[in-house]
């Protein structure tokens, strides 16, 4: 069996109890050595094969674990963070489907919830945003056109961009033009939850100068809205006393003024 893992956002003790078991009992382990924290791997039992796919082709990867499956070995394919997003698994499983070898997906942490969990923030504010957009500048790998930042950007949503650190000039023009205001909290976010995490609050335009002064151009996560800035949102119904649900009845002394909530 192929085990496809998301080893987390970063930290060590962020991966999950299934993923620690399935990396401890492994006998091969193909990890994503340019993104997945090395410290997991002093995890793996003794004599546990590991190979870094940095440095190798899909065919490759594929050939490996296509051998150690013929020999009946356990492997743990290592992706970071949560390998459905932009782990390139579909390609993996593809070619694991037409070779007969069976698979299995144990999600992970992914770096977007590491991010802001570092930034101590929720992306869905009431009366905010109550929408997430993951998404990712289009570089060697193209994005459609129905899905460029600017697009996106139109619908002033909490926004997660992955994968644009060394594009943030063309980023920063893409937002611009597609809505969000120069003074657009943002945030860049570089190794989230790593002993070298590091993160840059500023504004929408300012996220070329604030990275290129803390000379951060790879690895790095960018948050785009007004949720940033964790302020002006609409206190919840879900803990409001004159809110029932079917767990909790309403204090009918309060009044059913949901649209007056307190703003924060």
């Amino acid at each position: 069996m192929v085990y496809i893992v998301g080893a987390g956002p970063g930290a060590k003790d962020l991966i999950t109890l299934r993923g620690l078991r399935l990396l401890q009992v492994a006998d091969l382990v193909i990890y994503a050595g340019s993104l997945v924290n090395p410290e997991l791997l002093t995890e793996t039992k003794e004599g546990c094969r590991i190979l870094n796919s940095a440095e190798m082709t899909l065919e490759q990867v594929i050939d490996e674990m296509e051998k150690a499956e013929n020999a009946g070995l356990c492997t743990v394919r290592l992706h970071t963070g949560d390998p459905c997003i932009y782990g390139a698994i579909r390609e993996q499983m593809d070619w694991m489907d037409r070779r007969s070898i069976p698979y299995e997906i144990c999600p992970g942490v992914s770096s977007f919830c590491g991010a802001a969990a570092s930034l101590e923030m929720e992306y869905t504010l009431p009366e905010v945003s109550q929408s997430v957009v993951i998404t990712r500048m289009a570089g060697r790998t193209p994005v459609p056109e129905r899905e460029s930042i600017r697009s996106f950007a139109a619908h002033q949503a909490t926004m997660v961009i992955f994968l644009s650190t060394g594009m943030l000039k063309q980023l920063t023009e893409e937002l611009l033009a597609g809505g969000y205001g120069p003074e657009t909290p943002a945030a860049i976010v570089y190794k989230a939850t790593w002993p070298e995490e590091k993160i840059i609050r500023c504004s929408v335009k300012d996220l070329a100068r604030r990275a290129e002064e803390e000379k951060i151009r790879k690895t790095a996560l960018i948050v785009v809205g007004q949720a940033v800035s964790q302020s002006g949102y609409l206190r919840s119904c879900l803990y409001a006393p004159e809110f029932e649900t079917e767990f909790r009845r309403a204090e009918r002394d309060k009044k059913m003024e949901t649209g007056k909530r307190d703003m924060i």
